[in-house]
C-alpha cells in the first residue's frame, strides 16, 4: 500500500495567526462545525500541543499524535514519533487530515495535496502561525464567504 494522500485543514487570522498559549485566539461556531464535517471519518494527526489544547480524541477520526516524547500519554488517540510514522501506521487509508500545529503544518506542506484553509477577517496577536511557502504553487479551488457575530 502507499503513502495516504494528505489535506492540511486551519483557521488562520488576516496576519496569519492560527494560535496563542496553545489556543485558538477565537471560537466560530461555523468553523468548528466546517471542520467537523470536513474531517469526519478521516483519520486526523496532530502535534502534542494541538492535542493538549483539544483536551479529548475527535469522534468519528482515528486520532494520531506525534510527539518526539515516547513517555507521553495521549489517552484515546495513537502515540507516534514523527510524521512519517504516523503515514506509516495509516496506510490503509487514502486521505489523511493534518490538524496542527504549525511544527507538523512546516513538517506535512510538501507532501500535502490539498489545504482547507479558513480565513477570519481579523488581526489578532499570536505566537503560532500558518504560512504558505509559495501560495502560487497553489490554487484556489472554492471560496465561501460567511460571517458570524462580528467576524465575517
Amino acid at each position: 500500500m502507499s503513502t495516504p494522500a494528505i489535506s492540511m485543514i486551519v483557521a488562520r487570522s488576516r496576519n496569519h495567526v492560527i494560535g496563542k498559549d496553545n489556543q485558538m485566539p477565537w471560537k466560530i461556531s461555523a468553523d468548528l462545525q466546517f471542520f467537523k464535517k470536513v474531517t469526519m471519518g478521516y483519520p486526523i494527526i496532530m502535534g502534542r500541543k494541538t492535542w493538549e489544547s483539544i483536551g479529548r480524541p475527535l469522534p468519528g477520526r482515528r486520532n494520531v499524535v506525534v510527539s518526539r516524547n515516547t513517555n507521553y500519554s495521549a489517552i484515546g488517540a495513537e502515540l507516534v514519533g514523527s510524521l512519517d510514522q504516523a503515514l506509516e501506521l495509516l496506510k490503509e487509508f487514502k486521505r489523511v487530515f493534518v490538524i496542527g500545529g504549525q511544527q507538523l503544518f512546516t513538517q506535512a506542506f510538501p507532501q500535502a495535496d490539498e489545504l482547507f484553509i479558513t480565513e477570519i477577517e481579523i488581526q489578532v496577536d499570536g505566537d503560532t502561525y500558518f504560512e504558505i511557502p509559495d501560495p502560487n504553487d497553489w490554487q484556489e479551488a472554492e471560496r465561501i464567504l460567511e460571517s458570524e457575530g462580528d467576524i465575517q
